[in-house]
């Protein structure tokens, strides 16, 4: 006879690894790239404390630019993972990007993002762009890693009937993941469930973050607005194969320091993914 114990047990068990199977949280280093200037390891420490699980670099890394193993070891002290990283494409040439992949790769990163480009919303220009970044992200893949690209604002811009967005990623393979940054995606009008479920699966990390305009009532402090957060992160989890949630402070309110401003946005996230 099935014991009703251990059919209570395995509905419990199932039950409370969904509870725990949240998509982990990162921040993005340039949040706090004024405090990490001045106390590399303090503020790493204070990201800890406010329970960050991991933390995307964005080219300090402090004591540690020629140790990345050390630098591994002090994130895993601390209780930390390195998420993913932005990487320009000077770091990423034919002189440079064999060592660069072998630096991250030590660190323990897979994930590196190409955070800025101008082409990136040039007729012309994003067609270089997109034959660039195909090259490097099948390159990557011989160290078993993924290069993809990051979003602003002006990506989505018409273009082609579409946007520079759907360009870059249309022309790229579907391989190369793409690091929608949310808050930019709002800033330019545009619905960011729309491009996380054209595009599945390549949404593998995502910048939570809220933009801000001139003249704008929205506060840049996560979870302070009407911005359907619970929506956005069932999405990317359902549609966009998201390992990564990363957290962005580009603007900080009056009275607060970047740090505090980091800490408010984590408390509010961390309230909204109990509630979903």
């Amino acid at each position: 006879m099935f014991n009703s114990r251990y059919l209570l047990f395995l509905i419990c068990f199932v039950f409370s690894s969904q509870l725990l199977a949240t998509i982990p949280v990162s921040v993005q280093l340039w949040s706090v790239k004024d405090s990490l200037k001045k106390d590399f390891h303090n503020t790493l420490k204070s990201l800890s404390e406010m329970g960050f699980d991991g933390v995307e670099f964005a080219a300090d890394f402090g004591p540690y630019s020629d140790n990345p193993a050390g630098l591994k070891a002090k994130l895993t002290e601390l209780g930390l993972l390195a998420s993913s990283a932005h990487v320009g494409f000077d770091a990423l040439n034919e002189s440079n990007i064999d060592s660069t992949l072998l630096f991250y790769k030590t660190l323990g990163v897979t994930t590196l993002y190409v955070p800025w480009d101008e082409r990136a919303w040039h007729p012309e220009g994003v067609k270089s762009l997109v034959k660039e970044l195909t090259k490097v992200s099948n390159y990557a893949s011989r160290y078993n890693m993924k290069i993809g690209f990051h979003n602003h604002n002006k990506e989505f811009n018409a273009f082609n009937n579409a946007t520079f967005w759907d360009y870059i990623a249309s022309n790229t393979p579907n391989s190369m993941p793409l690091q929608l940054d949310i808050g930019w995606v709002n800033y330019a009008g545009k619905d960011p469930l729309y491009f996380i479920k054209k595009y599945p699966k390549r949404t593998l990390s995502t910048h939570i973050k809220v933009r801000t305009k001139n003249g704008s009532i929205l506060s840049p402090i996560i979870g302070e607005n009407s911005i359907d957060w619970p929506e956005i992160i069932d999405t990317l989890e359902t549609d966009g194969n998201t390992q990564w949630l990363v957290l962005e402070q580009e603007e900080y309110p009056e009275g607060l320091t970047p740090l505090q401003s980091v800490a408010k946005s984590k408390k509010n996230l961390d309230k909204i993914l109990v509630g979903m």
